[in-house]
């Protein structure tokens, strides 16, 4: 769903053919977890509308808990590194899936994505 989102420039996990790392988390993993990237074609501005349009993701910079978190890291965790080459690209968006249903939490996304 989101590699063929016109919003979405890039989507980075470990389960897509197309990550640098999925040979080895093939091999490393029965299944290829929760957390997953995108970066947005519109930068830090669009994410920042997408994070501000979901519903059931929460704001968050905790990862891996039961409910599905959401954050934008250049303008939170990695804020303090702008510039620098810790630098992440300004339309990264970074997401934990926790236990929604799954539906539910591609029509949240699908339907912040739409305010872009």
């Amino acid at each position: 769903y989101l590699v063929n989102h016109p919003a979405i420039e890039h989507v980075i996990y470990p389960g897509l053919e197309s990550h640098p790392g999925h040979l080895v988390a093939k091999k490393q993993m029965k299944l290829y977890g929760g957390m997953l990237s995108v970066i947005l074609k519109g930068g830090a501005p669009a994410a920042k509308i997408m994070v501000e349009g979901t519903k059931i993701f929460t704001l968050a910079e905790s990862l891996g808990g039961v409910e599905s978190l959401i954050e934008v890291p250049a303008l939170m965790t990695h804020a303090s590194v702008a510039g620098s080459s810790l630098e992440v690209p300004a339309g990264l968006v970074r997401l934990s899936v926790g236990i929604e249903n799954i539906d539910d939490l591609i029509q949240d996304l699908d339907q912040a994505l739409t305010t872009l």
